[in-house]
């Protein structure tokens, strides 16, 4: 490390289904202060627009939550919760709480039916308050339905040939014919912003269907289902509403959300995390520090990409400042990707290489792992200090 740091910046992604990005920060203080208990250390929790972006933004940049029952993704009222930043200016809506997949027990899963209703139902909530901006966390959704339900709350009309309005669900779409917006547009006025940590198109082999559809539990056959019907629909977009919205980046986020967003409410899409940096003023806090820490559930080879890691790494790189990565499990291919950033990175992994056998008794499984995830990452902090304090030990890449 050189130094001995004294100012240490924690700033993690949650670990997902195991800790919100709140309790990894707070863990991985906890395991700082064992090993040096007179350094001032910051926890700055971070998200990139998926779940649990709203207690994030909330907690680092202060206000208060209200909420409201919503059609969820099944179409069931689910209770769903917002923030109102103290100033009244920002409201903060997070996707997943009203069509999360977290929602949806496994064998419901099917993108073909769940829909995104419920989301302009709290978005029709939000837009009767006098707030000038709106931010919505997209990610951890269950549906592939490109924001139609969406629309549909918001007072669209989405007919078929025969007049009549299409139901519910990403299968609907392909029989689309018409798109009629509604007379009165209560959220105009307003500045959306879409908060996506993905640059994936609408459709084709890195679209919203063949990349996220199964995770949501569509079938192979699905999956083509509903690329042609999210293609379709953007035809029908592009001919009654004036946008083209395919080829956008991120409009692959969240099912599609991400490009009807755009297509409906003119809304514009952004890096979650880079707006975060910029609110809680991070650069600055980057420089004052001695070393960053951060960390999420698997580090793998889409870390770097606009997700959380990704997001310090660059503004690590920037300020030329050491990293410390804690994860649950890293693969060999991001390990390798790391080792040629031109910063000291070190990784800490709480579910380590297998053939380590003093990390296989030290972790006796990822289940056990994950149901003690606080004390775990706690102790894998204290570790890697200890670890990175030793007289002698290089500062390079671990």
């Amino acid at each position: 490390m050189g130094r001995v740091p004294q100012r240490i910046l924690v700033c993690p992604d949650s670990f997902k289904g195991s800790l919100t990005a709140t309790e990894a920060a707070q863990s991985i203080a906890r395991g700082i202060r064992r090993v040096l208990p007179t350094a001032e250390v910051e926890p700055i929790p971070l998200a990139d627009g998926g779940e649990g972006t709203l207690e994030v933004l909330l907690t680092v940049l202060g206000g208060e939550k209200k909420g409201l029952w919503v059609t969820g993704p099944l179409g069931d009222p689910v209770w769903a919760e917002y923030g109102v930043l103290a100033s009244g200016q920002l409201a903060l809506l997070e996707l997943a709480q009203v069509a999360g997949l977290t929602l949806v027990p496994p064998e419901q899963r099917d993108p073909t039916r769940t829909t995104t209703y419920g989301l302009g139902e709290l978005l029709r909530a939000v837009c009767q308050e006098p707030i000038p901006e709106i931010w919505l966390g997209l990610g951890g959704s269950a549906t592939v339905d490109g924001g139609s339900g969406m629309a549909q709350a918001l007072g669209y009309q989405l007919l078929d040939a025969a007049g009549d309005a299409i139901g519910w669900g990403g299968g609907e779409l392909a029989r689309l014919d018409r798109i009629q917006p509604p007379a009165h547009r209560i959220w105009q006025g307003k500045r959306i912003r879409g908060l996506c940590d993905v640059q994936n198109p609408l459709t084709g082999p890195l679209g919203a269907a063949a990349v996220f559809g199964p995770q949501k539990g569509a079938t192979p056959l699905q999956v083509q289902q509903l690329d042609q019907a999210l293609g379709h629909w953007a035809t029908r977009v592009e001919r009654d509403l004036g946008r083209t919205v395919d080829r956008i980046p991120g409009a692959g986020a969240a099912g599609g959300v991400g490009a009807g967003l755009v297509a409906f409410l003119g809304a514009t899409l952004e890096s979650g995390i880079h707006l975060l940096w910029q609110q809680a003023s991070l650069q600055e806090r980057i420089q004052h520090c001695d070393l960053i820490v951060t960390g999420e559930g698997r580090l793998d080879e889409q870390s770097s990409m606009g997700k959380v890691v990704g997001g310090v790494l660059a503004q690590a790189i920037l300020a030329q400042k050491p990293l410390l990565i804690l994860c649950g499990q890293a693969t060999s291919a991001a390990r390798a990707e790391l080792a040629t950033y031109p910063i000291p990175i070190h990784i800490g992994v709480i579910c380590g290489d297998p053939l380590n056998l003093a990390e296989q008794e030290r972790i006796p499984d990822e289940a056990e792992a994950q149901r003690q995830a606080s004390l775990y990452l706690e102790q894998l902090t204290a570790q890697k200090f200890q670890e990175l304090l030793q007289p002698g030990l290089e500062s390079t890449k671990v």
